[in-house]
């Protein structure tokens, strides 16, 4: 039995990006993907720069496990030499980079390279698991024991990377060996899906679509009707018999996103319900500016070369003519003006009105008067007016954030967001002084008293001084204040002291 992969690939700009920051490859020997970071002229290059660097091991036949795990640290090594010499080259693309996900495949041998928040998946007996451990802020604290992972999933510093293919560090990816069988399915993913479609529904899906281009399709589509807040790309493989197998495996290479464009520009919108209704609100507001489809600026009426007069035989007007032409061009362009300036005027305050509300859905978190103060809003100012208003004061001290890994102000997100991360500051905090309590108490609980025998023969070497000091001073009783029992430690931190 030789094991082949039969695969699809596909990458959306998603609905609020302009351009495609992702790359991907697919080919008979290599499956990887790359999400670009950096923004605008810089992202783009950065995941297309990795691809590149991954694509040409699709050809290379490599089939020792230390062959093909020393191939991948090669090319991100070679990738991230290339960043670092563009930068130099070009101080605007300072800090591009890229996450990078790659599978290389011989047989059943499979060598996995990862680095950032890009995925891989793998479906197995009906079993769906993440192979791939995200290097970002919140799975290290979900490691670490200090987040939930149901938490993490809403966290709104999700997305803060920690490891990442960048032109300004050396790169660190995970390498490891893995083998695959026979029925074994593979996605691989950028945050553009994973962010918004739960694991639940991509299992869902990957177990509902039997082939690989309708089962990237229907994932995309999901990933557009939760918002498609970021490009979207992913590939779905299955581990297919070259020989028996019901369908024959793939045998050509497929780029995607900014590696298939060559320069970033938006790619065409997935033709789902929602892709189409973002594709029709598009071309409304172009007819309104006067634009094409494609960006270009329609002219307002057809201008061609003024009609030749024939008088004398040469080409010229009439002066009379002239005249009257150019007193009529303003009256007939006059209304047509003034309808672009309206349509102009209501598309910025529509649009402004727009911004506003959409302003008025976003919390994050920050301090104010030295406390810990929820913001409605975003954190940005337009010509000198903030964009952003005190929602709630917490009363929490900003002194309890010091020390925590959270880092003030909060990126924007919905106030279920805010109020979890505020919850979470009141817990670290109490949980840091029930510590200290605790430590206190431990450090000054008192000796065990001397045992019951030992007492006795003291007692009875003491009778007689005991007896006369009695006779002569008046009885009273002293009872020893009982050491208080240890403090409480609320349920959700870790255990703390030791008795």
């Amino acid at each position: 039995m030789t094991l082949a992969l039969h695969y699809a690939l596909r990458s959306d700009v998603g609905l609020l990006r302009e351009g495609n920051e992702d790359s991907a490859f697919a080919g008979p020997n290599l499956l990887a993907i790359a999400d670009g970071m950096g923004g605008h002229a810089a992202g783009e290059v950065a995941s297309a720069v990795a691809i590149s660097a991954l694509a040409p091991l699709d050809r290379q036949n490599l089939h020792e496990s230390r062959a093909m795990l020393r191939a991948l640290a090669d090319a991100v090594a070679s990738a991230n030499s290339t960043l670092h010499e563009m930068s130099l080259a070009d101080p605007s693309t300072e800090g591009m980079g890229t996450t990078l996900t790659a599978l290389l495949w011989a047989g059943a041998q499979v060598a996995l390279c990862h680095i950032g928040d890009s995925r891989a998946y793998m479906l197995r007996d009906g079993d769906f698991f993440q192979i791939t451990r995200d290097h970002t802020l919140v799975q290290s604290l979900v490691d670490e024991g200090r987040l939930t992972p149901e938490a993490a999933a809403t966290h709104p510093q999700r997305s803060l990377v920690v490891r990442a293919l960048q032109s300004s560090t050396d790169a660190e990816p995970d390498l490891q060996m893995r083998e695959a069988m026979l029925g074994d399915r593979y996605l691989l993913c950028s945050d553009g899906l994973s962010d918004v479609v739960t694991e639940q529904t991509l299992h869902k899906t990957l177990l509902s679509c039997p082939d690989p281009a309708q089962a990237v399709g229907q994932l995309i589509d999901l990933a557009l009707r939760a918002g498609g807040p970021d490009n979207i790309t992913c590939i779905v493989a299955d581990v297919v018999d070259t020989v028996t197998g019901p369908v024959p495996p793939s045998d050509g290479e497929v780029l995607a996103g900014a590696a298939a464009a060559g320069d970033g520009r938006p790619r065409p919108l997935s033709d789902s319900p929602a892709g189409r209704a973002h594709l029709l609100t598009q071309d409304a507001q172009r007819a309104a500016l006067g634009q094409t489809s494609i960006g270009q600026v329609r002219p307002l009426r057809p201008d061609g070369p003024p009609p030749p007069s024939q008088a004398n035989g040469h080409h010229r007007r009439d002066e009379d003519d002239y005249d009257e032409d150019l007193a009529e061009v303003p009256r007939r362009r006059w209304p047509v003006v003034t309808s672009i300036l309206v349509v102009l005027i209501l598309l910025i305050v529509g649009g402004g009105y727009a911004a506003w509300r959409i302003t008025r859905s976003q919390y994050y978190v920050d301090s104010d008067g030295g406390q810990v103060v929820i913001f409605q809003g975003i954190d940005q100012s337009v010509a000198g007016l903030h964009l952003s208003s005190i929602y709630k004061r917490t009363g929490i001290p900003v002194s309890h954030v010091q020390g925590s890994l959270l880092q003030l102000p909060t990126p924007s997100g919905s106030l279920s967001e805010a109020q979890t991360t505020v919850q979470n500051i009141k817990r670290t905090y109490a949980c840091k002084q029930a510590g200290i309590a605790v430590q206190n108490w431990e450090k000054n609980k008192p000796k065990p008293s001397p045992s019951p025998s030992t007492s006795h023969k003291s007692s009875k070497k003491s009778s007689k001084t005991s007896r006369s000091r009695a006779s002569s001073s008046p009885k009273t009783s002293t009872s020893k204040k009982p050491y208080p029992p240890k403090p409480p430690v609320p349920s959700y931190c870790a255990a703390q002291g030791s008795g």
